[in-house]
């Protein structure tokens, strides 16, 4: 029911963007063919004439476009009627190609003002992380740190704890023993092992019974982590390179001796960097009965677990009345889209990878799962998250998107006359058809990401 519930609620966004473009195009009295829910892709589903717009819903229901006369070669309409669209001024085009980004805008924000009246709550996206339980090994390093059933994590190597992933960042990224390290490092350790052993060269294979001293080694260092990468904005970059199977297996067989022999397999550069991939410190600080308790250090494992579960508890704000519900509600949506706007920079400078890009069914599934465990609240504000997303997508200048005509009519401003529509057509059309291969790319990642627990199983 929960999922059913998502995806009404996403259809709703779609029927808000095209009825935008609909009564903005009624509002100027511009005739409307065809109003379409889904992309016209595969068959139709219903359809029915209604006065002189047609209602199509297509079987490819994530989508929507609303049909001009333009759009049709076959169209009775005179070429030179008002009735088509772009014999309008530019400016009534502007609107009418602008208003479905517009009503997305709007429905966002009506969606969290509505929240925060029926709630009385909005969430601050600060979050309080309790300790439940210590489920470690009893070898881990978690058992001798001092940490309680209760604790609340305030700060880990200096970074405030308050999102809701920040710890679980800061253990993932602390993993010891992860086959990775840091060539500055690396090259510190090799200094130290060749103080020690200066008859052997660098990359000189050692033979079979001669002996080579290890020397003590520092641990990798504390990793750092800056509020985009907590706030999940940002990808976490290091410099660390990943060592190889032989130097892996070399790291597992000097782990806490003092010298090794040789076996014909390994040289002072392979032990360097074995000895380079070790622990990273993660410094904790909990608060407990009203003071600030530092633990003693605490070291993930290989899988990036240090070995707690935990709680998480969203601090919310209250709302008090409708200055606070429109200031509360401004605010989360502020901070939701300048999130947002991170995210889609990265994805086109391509620091987040084309793998990690997601689409309508992922968040489907997602915002089900949300409403099923949060509440409906919690659905309505991802809907209107999503409907912010929808508004800044649309806008971008690409032909095939509502940001495409809007640049196609700054290009005719700055031309003095319209771009050729034979021309324009093709674009339009070459970049609808890379719409449609990234939508099935977008589709395959995530039926990969639903499908892949099982085949983990």
């Amino acid at each position: 029911m929960s999922t059913i519930i998502m995806i009404l609620l996403i259809s709703v966004l779609i029927l808000v963007h095209e009825a935008g473009h609909f009564f903005a195009a009624r509002f100027f009295k511009i005739k409307v063919d065809k109003f379409g829910i889904g992309l016209p892709v595969g068959p139709t589903l219903w359809e029915k004439q209604i006065g002189e717009v047609t209602l199509v819903i297509h079987a490819f229901l994530f989508g929507g476009y609303v049909s001009f006369p333009d759009d049709d070669k076959d169209s009775e309409i005179p070429q030179d009627s008002k009735d088509r669209l772009l014999n309008r001024p530019a400016w009534q085009r502007a609107i009418v190609f602008s208003a479905g980004v517009g009503a997305n805008v709007i429905c966002a924000f009506v969606l969290v003002l509505l929240t925060a009246f029926m709630w009385h709550n909005i969430p601050s996206g600060k979050f309080d992380i309790y300790v439940n339980d210590i489920v470690a090994p009893k070898e881990a390093s978690v058992w001798t740190s001092g940490i309680q059933k209760g604790d609340k994590i305030q700060e880990i190597n200096g970074s405030v704890i308050d999102t809701k992933y920040g710890l679980n960042l800061y253990a993932l990224y602390s993993a010891s023993y992860d086959g990775k390290v840091n060539p500055e490092l690396v090259e510190k350790n090799y200094d130290r092992i060749k103080r020690l052993n200066h008859a052997f060269p660098r990359d000189e294979i050692i033979d079979k019974g001669l002996i080579v001293k290890l020397p003590n080694t520092d641990n990798e260092g504390k990793v750092f982590l800056n509020k985009n990468i907590l706030n999940a904005t940002a990808l976490y970059k290091n410099k660390e390179v990943k060592i190889s199977e032989k130097q892996i297996e070399l790291r597992e067989k000097i782990k806490n001796k003092t010298y090794i022999e040789g076996d014909g397999t390994f040289s002072l550069n392979d032990l360097a960097y074995a000895i380079s991939d070790n622990i990273k410190p993660l410094d904790i600080k909990v608060f407990r009965n009203g003071k600030t308790v530092a633990l003693k250090t605490v070291y993930s494992d290989k899988d990036g677990l240090i070995g707690i579960t935990i709680d998480r508890k969203e601090r919310l704000i209250p709302v008090t009345g409708i200055k606070s519900a429109i200031t509360a509600s401004y605010t989360y949506l502020y901070n939701e889209t300048k999130s947002m706007l991170i995210v889609l920079k990265q994805l086109f400078t391509g620091k987040i990878p084309l793998k990690n890009m997601h689409g309508v069914v992922l968040i489907t599934k997602i915002g089900g799962d949300i409403i099923s465990q949060e509440g409906i609240f919690y659905g309505i504000l991802l809907t209107a998250v999503i409907s912010m997303n929808l508004a800044i997508l649309n806008i971008l200048p690409i032909p095939a998107l509502d940001g495409g005509h809007l640049l196609f009519l700054v290009i005719e401003k700055i031309m003095g006359k319209p771009v050729d529509e034979e021309l324009s057509n093709k674009i339009m059309t070459v970049f609808f058809a890379m719409l449609i291969l990234l939508l099935v790319f977008v589709l395959g990642n995530d039926i990969y990401v639903l499908i892949q627990p099982y085949f983990a199983k």
